[in-house]
Order: structure tokens, then sequence, then C-alpha cells
């Protein structure tokens, strides 16, 4: 445990005190943002009861897509909850089914796009071309991943945001259409896949 008290998640608490000690991102896009603000998933809905099922806490991406914790149930431990990242394009998607697994994600270093019909990563291949990584900062995150919990890099980040969709793709759906017309026809096929 920590003495950060940067969040009511003991995960996000040590994650938070790893990161403000780096001058390089960890993870490509990746940064720790103010917990719990409403700033960018509010443009979704401003209703009360919406805004209260998330809890922001970081950057996806370096263009404006955030992380959020999904409020799915009322269970104490925010970190076993579904993280889901708002696009800065518009798209909304579930990414990891809980914390552990976006700390799994994030050893990957890919960067990530949020788009209307759903999530992609950057291949290695081209951020290699493109002269993109973490380099030094990853080497430590893993290091820290693996102290603290006992976890690598997933060679898969599609299979994290997979089983995050098997788990809970049904249920986001039908939670969202409630807040925002049409969420749910738009989203179709996610459920048919």
């Amino acid at each position: 445990m920590t003495d950060d008290v940067y969040s009511p998640v003991p995960e996000l608490n040590l994650l938070h005190a790893f990161s403000s000690g780096l001058a390089d991102y960890f993870s490509q896009g990746f940064e720790m943002e103010q917990f719990g603000s409403a700033a960018g998933i509010d443009t979704w809905s401003a209703d009360p009861a919406f805004l209260d099922r998330f809890r922001v806490f970081g950057q996806a991406n370096g263009s404006g897509s955030l992380y959020a914790i999904w409020r799915v149930d009322d269970r104490e431990d925010l970190a076993d909850l579904p993280i889901v990242a708002f696009g800065d394009e518009g798209g909304v998607h579930l990414v990891a089914a809980t914390l552990r697994d976006l700390l799994q994600l994030l050893a990957c270093d890919r960067c990530v796009y949020v788009f209307h019909d759903g999530i992609s990563f950057s291949g290695e291949e081209e951020d290699a071309a493109d002269g993109r990584g973490s380099g030094e900062a990853r080497e430590l995150y893993l290091a820290w991943l693996k102290r603290h919990f006992g976890l690598g890099a997933d060679e898969d980040p599609g299979g994290i945001v997979l089983a995050a969709e098997e788990a809970y793709q049904t249920r986001f759906v039908a939670w969202m259409d409630r807040y925002v017309d049409g969420f749910a026809e738009e989203h179709a096929e996610l459920l048919e896949g």
C-alpha cells in the first residue's frame, strides 16, 4: 500500500506513484488523469446517473481518448470492475474486464485507437517503422508490474478486449442505450459477433 491518495483504488494509487516519477510514457499515449473527472464523458450524457457510473483515471492515447472504470454494479473493489475507453473520435468501448487486465494491456506498449465500431492497436512493425515505443520507461513498468502484481505483458492486447466484451458487452450496450439514443442499434453488430 502507498501513502499516495490519488484514488480509492490501491492499484491506481500504486500506478500513480510509479508514473509520477517518470519523465517519459511507460506505455504509448497513456497518462494518468484526475481521478473521477467527468470531463470528456459528459459529452455522451449529462445525466447524473450516467456520470456516477464512470471513474475516469487516464488518457488512453495522446489525442484525448480516456480510460474509465465502469461501475457495472455496486461491488466494493473498483479494481474488479470493467474498464471502458471513450475515444476522442466519438467511440466508446470496453477494453478490459478488470484493472489488472488493463495493466497488462498497457504493458503491450501499443497505440490505442477507439473508433465507433471498435478498438484497435498499432502493430509492432508499424511502431518500429514510426520510431514509436516507450523504451526504458516501459522496461521500468514491466519490472514494476511483475513486482507488484506478478504480471507481464500480454502478447495479444486484442484478447484482453475480447475477454471484456465476452463478459460485459451485452450489459454495456443495453445500459448505454438508456442514456444515448440509438446506441444499441448502432452497436448491434458487436452483439451478433
